[in-house]
C-alpha cells in the first residue's frame, strides 16, 4: 500500500466517521425536540417562571430595604 492509498483510505474513514456522528446528532436533536413537544402537552405549567403580579411587591421591597440597610451600616 502506498502513502496515497493510505491517505485516501484515512480520508474515507474520516468522512464516514464524521457522517455517522453528524447523523446521530441530527437524530438526537429531532428526538429531544419531539420529546419536549410531547411532554409539554401532558405536563401542566405550574407558573414557576410566571411574571409577578402588580401588587406583589413585598419581596423586592424587602430585598431593597435589606441592601440599603447593609450599605448604610458598612
Amino acid at each position: 500500500m502506498t502513502i496515497l492509498d493510505m491517505l485516501e483510505q484515512s480520508g474515507v474513514l474520516t468522512m464516514l466517521g464524521m457522517g455517522i456522528v453528524f447523523g446521530f446528532l441530527i437524530i438526537m436533536v429531532i428526538a429531544i425536540t419531539l420529546a419536549g413537544k410531547i411532554i409539554g402537552k401532558f405536563v401542566k405549567d405550574d407558573g414557576v417562571n410566571a411574571p409577578q403580579k402588580p401588587g406583589d411587591n413585598a419581596i423586592p421591597a424587602a430585598i431593597s430595604a435589606a441592601v440599603n440597610e447593609y450599605r448604610k451600616n458598612n
